[in-house]
């Protein structure tokens, strides 16, 4: 069994770990490549069948590329696919592309508030419906309190704070000094009842490792991620106000992964494009502290 081997194996362990323990369960779906890897793990986990609803939060400012992808794939995988907004904050405008407040706010309003909403049944859903391919709105919902995430440790520093099984608040706020030790390969997953927890599968997977398990396994991404012909590319993907491309000539996945390995990136941050980091002091540690993703 070779390194990438080993990495499926113990994600699809812990998928099925979560699922035998934890009722209401859902995964974190953003579109990207990260979470886009863990959606074909639990397909390859469950059989081709994923037991559980995917949620994506939308803010109504990602890359027009992202939606209609997802929407491909939802349909092509018969996926259980809800997704969340903060129709409020939209409605009234505070936002960062309106000019009504800070990048990091406009977070936490349009995804941390947003997801919060979504997880706890008390926000606005709307659940696609495979009959007609399109979206229905649903008001509230049961409570999710265990939730998969795409979460890895090298991507970002407080990322590497993150257990395997993480327990979280009520209002999924992120204690980090009182999260359970970890040893090898035994988890803690006997929570007290109603504790919300969030669930890393890919939390030691590298980003060379996603880009080569995508190649070894064929897994569909967005377009946004290889240059088309401007010399630039995507490295992370967010909102169109706030996420910039690299420059980049890589336009397929073998390419990506010889720039990746041949440390032409390596003094540049994997999120380097990502404005609201930066507004943050350089990392998401406060951002995620409140839930964030």
């Amino acid at each position: 069994m070779d390194h990438i081997e080993k990495l499926e194996s113990r994600s699809i362990h812990i998928l099925r770990e979560a699922y035998s323990e934890f009722k209401d369960l859902c995964m974190l779906w953003s579109i990207g490549k990260d979470s886009t890897v863990m959606l074909w793990l639990a397909r390859k986990a469950f059989f081709g069948h994923v037991p559980f609803p995917l949620v994506h939060i939308d803010t109504c400012f990602k890359i027009k590329e992202m939606i209609e992808y997802r929407d491909k794939l939802a349909m092509m995988y018969n996926l259980d696919l809800i997704y969340g907004k903060n129709e409020k904050a939209l409605e009234e405008k505070m936002t960062f592309p309106d000019g009504n407040c800070s990048r990091i706010r406009c977070c936490e309003l349009l995804k941390t508030q947003a997801l919060t909403d979504m997880l706890n049944g008390t926000g606005v859903r709307y659940r696609l419906n495979h009959t007609t391919g399109k979206y229905e709105r649903e008001n509230g919902g049961r409570p999710f309190t265990g939730v998969i995430a795409g979460v890895r440790a090298d991507e970002e520093g407080s990322r590497s704070k993150e257990r395997y099984f993480s327990p979280r608040g009520t209002n999924n706020d992120w204690d980090i000094a009182n999260q359970p030790p970890e040893f090898w390969d035994q988890y803690k997953t006997d929570f007290k009842p109603g504790t919300h927890v969030r669930i890393h599968p890919l939390l030691d997977w590298t980003e060379v490792d996603i880009w080569e398990y995508i190649r070894r396994e064929g897994i569909p991404t967005v377009s946004l991620y290889y240059d088309n012909g401007n010399g630039k590319r995507y490295r992370s993907l967010g909102c169109w106000p706030c996420t910039s491309p690299i420059s980049s000539t890589a336009k397929n996945v073998g390419e990506i992964i010889e720039e990746l390995k041949s440390g032409k990136l390596k003094n540049i941050g994997e999120r380097s494009g990502r404005e609201q980091d930066k507004e943050d002091g350089g990392g998401l540690e406060e951002l995620r502290k409140g839930g964030y993703m």
